[in-house]
């Protein structure tokens, strides 16, 4: 009976030992400060710590260390790695690995850009129903082609646009067969046969299907990689508008746009820019990928936004913080303007995703111009602290003033950008 009540004493005094743990303010403020921190080369992080608590660096090769009583500060000065340990009292209590990145720095876009994707093989967005002696039917559905299903191949041969598919279709109904068609799907390749049939109204035979070969729009640039002359665009994937899925891209290229006009955005009924290409249609850059986070190709020709023409530094999503920040967009003309907005929320993400930040336009002149965020927006570049931190992705139908961002460490990485490139080793 001593010992069971000798095993609970222990036990209460170890849930409280436990809890005074918990609450103690040293110990909540260690349990914050992450295992490792990544900082580029020029900067400097400020960690929060309670006075009882010092640092130390393993090295001071290139990283100086500044403790003040509620406060450590690192700035870093080379790339590389380091250690920093943190002591309570004389006993060390966590190491912290910290990665030195090497300065990089982007330039800003916020132009408005004309978007003109070239799928691969041509894309069907629908079904009609033929009109035939013996009754109304659709050869491209009785042959189990879907909305949304690519044709990349007739015959053997490769079908690159719309204008490579009648021939075929023509010869084979005037011959009686059927063509031999080769389907692109989400989950794979397929072949099917398809009959065409012939229209009694217009002597002429047809698949029974909606095709299209090719999209535009227009949308807002994010940056620029000086040295390599790579760019990221959109910060969202490009999806046709009949099918609602993601356009695979073969090839395609991006213009200078002009906004003409704003349809203003309101509550369940988000805006949009009304925008033309330029009239010289002088190709910018290519494009090579339509992705979730994006579009990203190369540039062929210069392009400035005329209010920051110079290489910004990133912030990792890690280091973006709620608070006032600015986006670059284009609202009249080709004129690049900068808009106050609020970052609301932010998630420091480990991986990549396409919704790391709420952000609020709080810019009167931008709020009576288009009511927020507005369709062709999208793309449009974020900075705090003179800092690029994201693009502009989406707007919230029932708020118009507010929407997300994606970070622009994502962007880069898929642009194929790195940025954690760190110095080899020398060997011992």
């Amino acid at each position: 009976m001593k010992l069971e009540l000798l095993r609970r004493i222990i036990g209460g005094i170890l849930l409280v030992s436990i809890f005074s743990l918990i609450f103690f303010q040293p110990m909540r403020e260690y349990v914050k400060i992450p295992k490792t921190i990544t900082v580029f080369e020029g900067q400097s992080i400020k960690i929060p710590k309670a006075s009882p608590v010092s640092a130390q660096l393993k090295s001071q090769s290139n990283l100086t260390l500044d403790q003040g009583k509620r406060s450590i500060s690192l700035t870093a000065s080379e790339s590389g790695k380091n250690e920093m340990l943190l002591e309570y009292a004389g006993i060390p209590i966590k190491k912290v690995d910290v990665n030195v990145l090497k300065d990089f720095r982007v330039l800003p876009g916020g132009q408005s850009i004309g978007v003109k994707l070239n799928t691969v093989g041509v894309l069907v967005v629908g079904h009609h129903l033929v009109n035939t002696a013996n009754g109304k039917k659709s050869p491209g559905e009785l042959a189990g082609i879907k909305v949304g299903d690519i044709i990349t191949e007739i015959n053997g041969n490769k079908i690159e646009k719309m204008t490579d598919v009648a021939p075929y279709v023509q010869a084979a109904g005037q011959n009686g067969k059927s063509l031999d068609m080769v389907i692109s799907r989400e989950n794979g390749k397929f072949t099917t046969k398809l009959t065409p049939l012939k229209d009694k109204g217009e002597n002429t035979y047809k698949l029974g299907l909606y095709i299209r070969d090719s999209a535009a729009g227009i949308g807002t640039m994010t940056f620029i990689h000086p040295e390599s002359k790579k760019y990221g665009a959109l910060g969202h994937v490009i999806s046709d508008m009949d099918t609602k899925k993601p356009i695979v891209v073969e090839d395609g290229q991006i213009v200078r746009s002009t906004v003409t006009s704003i349809e203003k955005g309101s509550n369940g009924d988000p805006g949009e820019k009304l925008a033309r290409f330029s009239s010289d249609r002088e190709i910018v850059g290519n494009i090579t990928k339509n992705s979730p986070f994006g579009i990203f190709g190369e540039l062929n020709k210069d392009l400035s936004n005329g209010i920051m023409d110079k290489p910004l530094p990133i912030a990792l999503s890690h280091q973006v913080k709620e608070g006032p920040a600015k986006i670059l967009t284009v609202v009249d003309n080709d004129k690049v303007e900068e808009f106050n907005v609020e970052i609301v929320s932010t998630i420091p993400q480990k991986f990549p995703a396409t919704k790391g930040m709420v952000i609020k336009v709080t810019d009167p002149k931008l709020l009576e111009k288009t009511g927020g965020i507005v369709q062709g927006m999208s793309g449009s570049p974020i900075i705090q602290n003179g800092k690029l931190v994201g693009a502009v992705t989406h707007v919230f139908v029932n708020d118009p003033t507010s929407g997300y961002g994606v970070h622009i460490e994502w962007m880069l990485n898929e642009a194929g950008i790195n940025i954690y490139e760190m110095p080899k080793e020398k060997a011992s």
